[in-house]
């Protein structure tokens, strides 16, 4: 997968989080992902499909991170994984999503996106949508880290 294709996705979760949470997040050394095991406590996963590419993308955030900038968006402190923090993962996977679907579009890719989905909890799973290498982002910052997951079909 190629670097044009990825950074679109990079790029966009750095300046979601700063401009939503004031959040600044660090990426770490991409690697070839091996498993379905996801890295954080709770992901967003959401399917993109086009005449020339398909596939999906997922945010996993650490719990501590997850809380963090869900105070941060909202100005409430909460001590778990709720319903308000699926919600706001889902919404910042959209984010990203869309925000990486504008700026691939300006290179000529075009791509429908479904609706998120959001999984929680230690050791769950993320299915992608397609057969193919996946490509793992660590992402640090004070406050936790975050994994993004890119799967796509080999551009035409």
């Amino acid at each position: 997968m190629n670097a044009e294709f990825v950074n679109p996705f990079l790029s966009s979760f750095i300046n979601v989080l700063k401009t939503m949470a004031m959040l600044d997040i660090k990426p770490g050394r991409p690697s070839l992902k091996k498993d379905t095991v996801a890295r954080g406590d709770v992901s967003g996963l959401i399917g993109m499909v086009g005449p020339t590419t398909s596939g999906s993308f997922s945010i996993s955030f650490e719990k501590k991170l997850a809380l963090n900038v869900f105070e941060m968006m909202v100005g409430e402190k909460i001590e778990d994984i709720s319903d308000d923090i699926t919600d706001m993962v889902g919404e910042i996977t959209n984010m990203v999503a869309g925000g990486a679907k504008r700026q691939l579009g300006e290179k000529g890719f075009e791509f429908d996106m479904a609706t998120p989905i959001v999984v929680t909890g230690e050791n769950h799973s993320i299915s992608h949508q397609v057969n193919g290498s996946k490509v793992l982002m660590p992402f640090k910052s004070d406050k936790g880290n975050a994994y993004i997951e890119i799967c796509f079909t080999k551009p035409n």
